[in-house]
């Protein structure tokens, strides 16, 4: 069987940038475990998959290890794919997916995401998390991940990660936001995952369903402008929505291929 598969760069207007992710156009969903190994082979932190479902799109996505719950950057590509590459016609796409339907509107070469809110509550870190921090967060909070919160932008771009520490705690499936206000943006954070082939993630749209309701509550501003100031950068634009989150960014094609199987 030959299957298509293309790398998106998503959160980003130029190839390099931005968080890279596989997306899988499938027929009918394979096995879970084929699904995984797909994903490993494919060595990207998520791959897509998606299956027409009448006027639905059913996504799924994969790291090399597990699949998640809700990943932002692989819908953002999945959906950059049927817009650019598979002629989808509608500026709306329904995706039906584990976190419920996420609706993702196509405005030029925005793609502007509604995913559930999910504001995180004060909480206390695990010691190992915390002595593998070269920098100490000023505070604490937890929804599916942890967020700490620091004093600065320089907090958050010059943190060391002890991966040796760090790797003994299984935050299955979420992990760890460090954030602060940004020097050129209203806040700017990293996200790491304990345990996985690829420890810092470059962006994370579904960490900002907790950044985005956490920071328009302490800025008191519904909409505002994120960056996750990994190497590679995201540009995340955020609206808060009481219940739900407006994800928005680009995305621009890397690679289109073709791979086999038996």
């Amino acid at each position: 069987m030959t299957y298509n598969f293309y790398q998106i760069d998503a959160f980003t207007n130029k190839v390099f940038g931005g968080n890279p992710a596989c997306v899988v156009p499938l027929d009918a969903w394979l096995t879970d475990d084929i699904l995984l190994k797909i994903a490993k082979e494919n060595a990207v932190a998520e791959t897509a998959f998606f299956v027409q479902k009448g006027d639905k799109i059913h996504l799924r996505w994969f790291t090399p290890e597990i699949e998640m719950d809700l990943c932002g950057h692989a819908t953002l590509a999945a959906a950059h794919c049927l817009k650019t590459i598979l002629d989808y016609k509608s500026d709306k796409i329904v995706f039906e997916t584990l976190s419920g339907d996420l609706t993702v509107f196509i405005d030029n070469e925005m793609y502007k995401m509604d995913f559930p809110a999910r504001m995180p509550l004060a909480d206390t870190l695990p010691e190992v998390i915390e002595n593998s921090l070269s920098i100490k967060p000023k505070e604490v909070l937890k929804s599916r991940d942890y967020v700490l919160v620091y004093e600065n932008e320089s907090d958050i771009r010059n943190i060391k990660i002890n991966r040796q520490l760090f790797d003994q705690i299984n935050l299955d499936p979420g992990g760890v936001i460090i954030t602060a206000v940004g020097d050129n943006s209203d806040f700017v954070s990293r996200f790491f995952t304990p345990q996985a082939s690829i420890l810092e993630d470059p962006v994370t749209g579904s960490a900002h369903c907790s950044l985005i309701p956490f920071w328009a509550k302490r800025l008191n501003k519904n909409k505002l402008y994120a960056l996750q100031i990994s190497e590679r950068v995201g540009k995340l634009f955020c609206e808060y929505k009481g219940d739900r989150v407006i994800i928005s960014g680009q995305a621009k094609t890397y690679s289109v291929g073709k791979f086999y199987m038996d």
